[in-house]
């Protein structure tokens, strides 16, 4: 399994606090698990590759998604993107 995600931001400084709020799960993922996000301009992908269960998969798009809401909410309260 796999997705593509990508984010557009009007803004390139929030596109890279994003990337680099998320991007420590590049390296922390069980085995199977592939995540990689990458910033270019202001879009933030992710990459997610999956060999494992179907409910592994969607939970971690699901704690991506949830990641980036949190990160979007407190950058936008403390640096008034």
């Amino acid at each position: 399994m796999e997705a593509k995600i990508s984010l557009r931001y009007e803004d390139k400084r929030l596109a890279e606090a994003i990337a680099n709020a998320v991007s420590p799960d590049n390296f922390k993922v069980p085995k199977g698990l592939q995540i990689k996000t990458t910033l270019k301009d202001e879009e933030v992908f992710t990459r997610i590759k999956c060999k494992g269960k179907l409910t592994t998969f969607i939970a971690t798009i699901d704690d991506l998604l949830f990641s980036v809401s949190t990160a979007e909410k407190v950058l936008k309260l403390l640096l008034n993107f």
